[in-house]
């Protein structure tokens, strides 16, 4: 299958231009799961932008129709192509006060017999369910689910709905990048559906609300380490690299937790390992398969 990785650049006048690798020519189920990772960061990037200039950054990576929804400043994008739909949630902006105020919300609230839920979170959510549910039965294709910061947790919490209300038969994968905490261990255990969690060295956002406050993370953590690399470490590993990054962050003048958080940094870290595994393909060194580097976060709930 031919796969480009080459740079495209979408930029409007005066705002800093978008650096895209991802060439989406196939169903997302046949790209290997760093190709799709890398799509689905560049979704999640995308989505932080106005209609237009989405438009004409999904349509260079390979989804021809875009579509925001904005309710009351809670925000996402449906993206298509003739094979997927995926919802991308837009993150947090400073700027936003709706946005502000879901973050800081973090009482739990209720969710039936479901567990505890952010109730910040699953208000945003909420503004959105009703034109969600709407699209999501408007095409019988399979429906992928992304989001960064507090478009994470949304795409958490409404890829969750989705699979307990059975709204959608071809429910695939949840991809979330610097997701804070979404639920109490019940809420985040019950629903059975493919998550993969990345997470970049210091994120701060990854780390709250804390599990003193009976939040727990869930799905497959992938970790990227202060030089950007895939790596599976933990423990003693884990704490070393990432003191490493806080102090090479220092020597830069730059505050690590802060800036580990940036999506831009996810999606150009993914696409590095791309470029690695295509010149590992062009050498036959590349094995098929399952990402290997999945690490077992002890504070993360996995589905029964």
């Amino acid at each position: 299958m031919n796969y480009s990785v080459d740079p495209k650049v979408i930029q409007d006048v005066g705002e800093v231009p978008l650096i895209l690798h991802s060439d989406v020519n196939a169903p997302l189920a046949k790209l290997s799961f760093l190709r799709r990772s890398l799509a689905m960061a560049e979704l999640a990037m995308i989505a932080y932008n106005d209609e237009a200039e989405a438009k004409r950054a999904a349509l260079a990576i390979g989804f021809p129709e875009a579509q925001l929804i904005d309710n009351d400043g809670s925000q996402a994008y449906r993206f298509c192509n003739e094979h997927d739909v995926v919802l991308a949630f837009r993150g947090t902006e400073p700027t936003e006060w709706n946005d502000i105020k879901a973050d800081a919300n973090a009482v739990m609230a209720v969710v039936g017999t479901l567990g505890n839920v952010h109730s910040g979170f699953n208000t945003e959510v909420d503004d959105l369910w009703p034109v969600l549910e709407d699209w999501l039965r408007e095409k019988a294709i399979p429906v992928w689910f992304s989001g960064h910061s507090l478009g994470a947790a949304m795409a958490t919490i409404c890829a969750y709905r989705c699979k307990a209300s059975s709204i959608t038969g071809d429910l695939q994968e949840l991809h979330t990048f610097g997701s804070p905490r979404v639920g109490c261990k019940r809420y985040v255990r019950h629903a059975q559906i493919k998550h993969y969690r990345w997470v970049h060295n210091n994120d701060v956002v990854t780390r709250v609300p804390p599990p003193w406050m009976g939040y727990r993370h869930c799905g497959d953590e992938i970790y990227l380490d202060r030089f950007g690399r895939v790596r599976k470490l933990s423990g003693v590993s884990r704490s070393r690299d990432r003191w490493r990054g806080f102090v090479s962050g220092l020597l830069k003048w730059k505050f690590d937790p802060f800036a580990d958080h940036s999506i831009g940094l996810y999606a150009k870290h993914i696409a590095a390992a791309v470029q690695e595994e295509h010149a590992a393909i062009g050498t036959g060194r590349h094995e098929a398969g399952p990402p290997k580097f999945v690490v077992r976060d002890r504070n993360a709930v996995r589905p029964q």
